[in-house]
């Protein structure tokens, strides 16, 4: 990407504690550890509870240009001022995220989120629709957008969000500022539903993580595209594509050309990707596999499953988008090479998962 720079280090979390240290009192820090995240990193991360005080902490860090994971109601966001350049820059580095990869800047209204982009009649449809909630808009910057280039990638569009998850909306309000929040995931790894998978990432890179237990939908926000009165899916998500084209009385077009930079995150080809390898559509399995599975049948070959978990074993696409990331994370970490999944339906949540999947399978 043409006038931003690469990152070839990671910074240090803004006030790290001592080395070998135990913070007391609400919050909780885990020992240093030379391979707690495979970065050799001997600082620690702190785990701040989900109340006024652990809110009040959060949002100084933040406001301190510090990164702070926290959750919302589709998963652990990290975030950092999207108004402040230099914190941005520690979300790349922390995630080791490539830099022409624009973030999702998080504010707590529409209000707020008018003083950033330019709405146009489709756009605010969306919003007063489905905000707060799992879906992003991308929308064309305001004159009195303050969010920085390096969030926005350089581009003059931008993703904005309203999230619905209380304990998010109530630090928006504390930060008063927005907040870009790509997923508090190491780049191409699974994405976070709850605190432990935060730390299994992030312990050491970042500041602080808000522990506010699992989040409830499990795949990220859809990102649907406003920029010149054509209304694209830019990446399925937490609300569903028919919803949004019944909204519009139209249906959603694709997203940009594949090679062209990214308009938004998740738009990478190997994206939320863990270290197995991921075979799809699976209705056998091999000797040795993980199995990944969906509904109540079970592929031929089960009994030489290496581990083995159900999504939905009703055939739940709400479910099975809730267990996804932290499924595949377990599965991941059985020690199998391969994971097999079982066919997927592409309705509703399901085409959300089948996205996920295939990235997760894709060539790295």
């Amino acid at each position: 990407m043409t006038g931003l720079f690469r990152l070839t280090h990671v910074l240090a979390p803004l006030n790290p504690p001592g080395k070998g240290q135990y913070k007391q009192a609400n919050a909780h820090w885990v020992k240093d550890s030379l391979d707690v995240n495979d970065h050799g990193s001997m600082r620690q991360t702190e785990r701040l509870p989900a109340d006024a005080v652990g809110l009040a902490q959060a949002a100084a860090i933040l406001r301190r240009s510090g990164l702070v994971a926290f959750p919302t109601e589709t998963v652990y966001g990290l975030g950092a001022d999207a108004t402040d350049a230099e914190a941005v820059a520690r979300i790349y580095a922390a995630k080791e995220r490539p830099s022409f990869n624009p973030l999702i800047s998080h504010v707590d209204s529409f209000r707020t989120a008018r003083s950033q982009g330019a709405f146009d009649e489709m756009a605010t449809r969306l919003a007063e629709a489905f905000w707060p909630g799992p879906l992003t808009l991308v929308v064309p910057v305001a004159p009195t957008c303050t969010i920085s280039d390096l969030a926005r990638a350089g581009l003059d569009s931008i993703g904005l969000r309203v999230p619905a998850h209380p304990l998010a909306h109530a630090l928006l309000e504390q930060v008063g500022r927005p907040v870009a929040a790509p997923s508090a995931n190491r780049s191409g790894r699974v994405s976070p539903t709850d605190a432990d998978h935060v730390l299994g990432d992030l312990d050491g890179r970042i500041d602080a993580v808000l522990d506010g237990g699992a989040s409830r939908v499990g795949v990220e926000s859809t990102i649907v595209s406003c920029l010149g009165g054509v209304p694209r899916l830019l990446r399925p998500g937490g609300i569903p594509r028919e919803a949004i084209e019944a909204l519009l009385g139209k249906r959603l077009q694709g997203g940009p050309e594949a090679g062209s930079n990214p308009l938004a995150p998740g738009m990478l080809a190997s994206h939320y990707a863990p270290r197995a390898q991921v075979r799809l559509n699976a209705t056998s399995l091999r000797a040795g596999e993980a199995a990944l599975l969906f509904g109540a049948s079970a592929p031929q070959g089960i009994e030489m499953a290496h581990a083995t978990l159900n999504l939905s074993k009703n055939g739940d696409l709400v479910e099975a988008a809730a267990h996804l990331f932290s499924y595949l994370r377990q599965l991941d970490a059985s020690g199998a090479a391969t994971i097999a999944v079982s066919p997927i339906p592409e309705t509703g949540l399901g085409e959300a998962i089948n996205d996920r999947l295939k990235r997760a399978a894709a060539e790295r």
